[in-house]
């Protein structure tokens, strides 16, 4: 194993400044996908659970949603959240058993509620409780990117060590260019934060900035 006395961060700015990795690019249709931008991560003030990382993250993440929209492309908003019983958390829920554990947050509840901030159509936009941590696993959204053409997925929400990560390893596993807008994804702490990126830059998916995100969906022509 390399050793290194590197930070995280300055390990993720090295593969940044890299101009000569090539990218996976947009191709001839992207969906979004927001994971998890739900009160229990998103308001720091109420649940220990909660982060943030960019203070503007729900700003650019309606950003990007209006020009999806605009230009007829999915846009997708997850949350996680359980039966009472807790039982449909699995395993997963077996670590600990407080209020704020992730089994005890309940269908309903305000922690599972989407962030009011969040800009959700409720007319166009596809709504998704998940129970693991990537967005495709036991949830209808490939088929749905199957029967929208899409053949690229952004990336948006938390955190980016875990749900994040897990869905972009997955939507890369399952064919589709992925792409993370940096300003759009937070984690509770600064190291698995940047650690991720440094991961999914190198090999999962391309980590930009979200103005070139925002860029190209405003030049981009509907593909059907």
């Amino acid at each position: 194993m390399e050793t290194s006395n590197k930070t995280a961060r300055e390990l993720y700015e090295i593969v940044k400044a890299d101009k000569s990795r090539r990218r996976f690019g947009f191709g001839r249709k992207p969906a979004l996908v927001n994971i998890d931008l739900q009160n229990a991560y998103t308001r720091p003030s109420e649940y220990i659970t909660a982060y943030e990382t960019d203070p503007r993250q729900i700003e650019h993440v309606n950003t990007l949603a209006r020009l999806f929209r605009a230009n007829h492309c999915p846009v997708v908003w997850t949350h996680v959240a359980y039966l009472e019983s807790g039982e449909d958390c699995g395993v997963w829920g077996t670590r600990s058993d407080t209020p704020d554990s992730l089994q005890n947050i309940k269908l309903g509840s305000r922690r599972a509620e989407l962030d009011e901030r969040c800009e959700v159509d409720r007319n166009t936009d596809i709504v998704i409780n998940k129970r693991m941590a990537s967005a495709f696993f036991e949830t209808n959204l490939g088929s749905l990117f199957t029967w929208h053409k899409v053949d690229t997925v952004v990336v948006t929400g938390g955190s980016t060590s875990g749900c994040v990560r897990a869905t972009v390893v997955d939507s890369l596993s399952r064919g589709f260019r992925t792409v993370v807008p940096e300003e759009c994804v937070a984690d509770k702490h600064e190291s698995p934060h940047f650690a991720n990126l440094y991961d999914m830059a190198l090999k999962y998916a391309d980590v930009l900035p979200v103005a070139e995100v925002v860029a190209v969906m405003e030049q981009y022509k509907p593909a059907n």
